[in-house]
Parts: structure tokens; C-alpha cells; sequence
């Protein structure tokens, strides 16, 4: 799936691309599933082009399951065959995941154990990197109390489990219908809007030591409830900058990657999946995406 020119998701057209370049020290992979996210269409609408070379046509998505097809030259640690996931963002935007094959630099690519399924594999990349940078950011610790701004949502979700497991005190936003899903991996929900302060003050009475923002335009209410010393992250506010926060960008990071993949084979981590479309279908995944998804919205490239 590719597009020409910057638009909405109509601008997707199904196409036929040459097969990727396999440059020494990359590996070209046989894409099975990728998972849409919020950049996706970010970066279709011309969001990025500050920030980003773009080349056309372009091919989006950066997440990626699938199985290794080749190998460049001084590639000792895959050979064809080898089942593998990874964060596939590049210096530049144009080969991307909605595609059969991607070419990317081993070095970004990440072994998916065995018992974990390509849809989780696929899932994980940009929203678990998210999620744990984000907290090692923050230098989350057992001792925190921390609030995640819109905690059932693809980063969020993923951010609530691993800060739970951590030993943090975990307060999440989110809507009524999702609190139940918060619970279940304990933390304590509350729903997002006006009035949050006075929500999150009933819960935690001196206020939280940490702030997660995935959901952006939260920061006075972050501020109202922060703890002096408190810590702050956004993924969307750059404001938070100016009052002692951090603004996250994640990177293509196979360790911490494979550490994730490996929670998954655990059973200690889970990636919640809406949907799932076919490639020629990424058109209505993409949307599916923009109106809420209530988990990944996978594409399978195989269907």
C-alpha cells in the first residue's frame, strides 16, 4: 500500500513496488502482520514533514512481524526462516510495513520466542518502546504513584502492565466502559475530563510523584496533581518541556524489544488487538485507528 502525495487515508492505493534492496548488515523481511498506529496517519497527513525527509511514493507503517526472506553480507545472527518482529521506523519515510517485504538494518530487529503469535509481535514495537521508555524516563521505582493519562489505549495499555508489575501505584484515565479493563491489571481507573483532578485527589489525597502522558492536552490537570519533585512525560506536549518534563521519541531498540517479546512468552505482558484487516483493507484499518480503537489494529498481509 503506498501513496504519492500527502492526504487523507483514501490517498492509499494497493500497488506494485520493487522488492526492497538488501543492503550488508540488513535483512529483508517477509512481512505476516503490522499494526497501525496514530504516526501512520500523522505522517500521511504531512504531520512529520518537519522533522522527516519523505520520499514517493510512500509505503507507511512501522511496526513489523514476519520472517526473515534474506540476509546481507555480515549478518552472522539471522539466517532465513527465523520468525521476527521489530520497531521499523528509518532516517527517512518511504519503504515501509504495509508492504509484503521490508528491508531493515539487523541491528533494529528483534527474535520473536517461541509461544508468541505474529499479531502481538506485531502489536508490540512502537507502543511497548513507547510505553517502557516513557517509565524509564521517568525513573519509575516501586515507591512511585503514578498517573497514566489515557491508560487503556495502545501505549497506555502496555505502560499500565509494566508499572504495575514494577510495584508502582498506578492511576489510569480512561472511559467509564474501560475501567474494568484497567482493574484487571491493577490499577485504579478514573475517567478522564473535567473534574479529573478532584477524581485523582480521592484516590491518592497528597498527589502523584509521576505523570505518563499518552493522550496529550493534560497538562494543567498533570500539574494540579503533581507532588513537589514530581516527575512529568508526554509523547504529545511539548509543553511539558517548559515545566521540567520530558517530551518521548522512541527509537528502533531491539534489546529492549526482545525483553518485551519475551514478557509476552511469559504470560506477564499482554497486547490487546481490535481488529484485524487485510493489506488491500488498510484504507478502513487506518480508519478504524483514527475514530478509537479499543486495542491494535492489526493488518495481515497474508489474507
Amino acid at each position: 500500500m503506498t501513496y504519492a502525495e500527502y492526504g487523507a487515508p483514501e490517498t492509499l492505493e494497493l500497488t506494485e513496488q520493487p522488492t526492497p534492496k538488501v543492503a550488508p548488515g540488513s535483512v529483508l523481511i517477509r512481512v505476516e502482520r503490522t499494526a497501525v498506529n496514530p504516526v501512520d496517519w500523522k505522517l500521511m497527513q504531512g504531520g512529520l514533514d518537519p522533522l522527516m525527509d519523505v520520499v514517493f511514493p510512500v509505503s507507511p507503517g512501522w511496526d513489523v512481524a514476519g520472517v526473515i526472506e534474506e540476509v546481507g553480507m555480515d549478518v552472522p545472527e539471522f539466517q532465513p526462516g527465523d520468525r521476527v518482529a521489530a520497531y521499523a521506523r528509518k532516517d527517512f519515510v518511504h519503504g515501509g510495513t504495509y508492504a509484503e517485504f521490508v528491508s531493515l538494518r539487523a541491528a533494529d530487529v528483534a527474535r520473536i520466542p517461541e509461544g508468541v503469535d505474529f499479531d502481538p509481535a506485531a502489536g508490540l514495537p512502537l507502543a511497548g518502546l513507547t510505553a517502557l521508555r516513557t517509565l524509564e524516563q521517568l525513573g519509575l521505582s516501586s515507591q512511585d504513584t503514578l498517573l497514566i493519562h489515557a491508560a487503556s489505549g495502545g501505549v497506555g495499555h502496555i505502560a499500565t502492565q509494566l508499572a504495575v508489575e514494577a510495584g508502582a501505584t498506578v492511576i489510569g484515565t480512561a472511559s467509564e466502559k474501560n475501567h474494568e479493563k484497567l482493574r484487571a491489571v491493577g490499577a485504579t481507573p478514573v475517567t478522564y475530563g473535567e473534574g479529573l483532578e478532584d477524581r485523582v485527589r480521592e484516590v491518592a489525597p497528597e498527589g502523584v510523584t509521576a505523570v505518563a502522558d499518552f493522550a496529550g492536552e493534560v497538562l494543567e490537570q498533570s500539574r494540579a496533581v503533581l507532588t513537589q519533585g514530581g516527575r512529568l512525560a508526554s509523547i504529545l506536549d511539548g509543553g511539558f518541556l517548559e515545566h521540567g518534563g520530558q517530551l518521548v521519541w522512541v527509537r528502533p531498540d531491539a534489546a529492549r524489544l526482545e525483553y518485551l517479546l519475551g514478557k509476552i512468552a511469559e504470560g506477564t505482558l499482554s497486547v490487546e488487538i481490535d481488529s484485524t484487516y487485510p493489506l488491500e483493507e488498510s484504507v478502513a484499518a487506518m480508519r478504524r485507528n483514527m475514530e478509537g480503537s479499543n486495542g491494535k489494529v492489526i493488518i495481515d498481509v497474508t489474507r
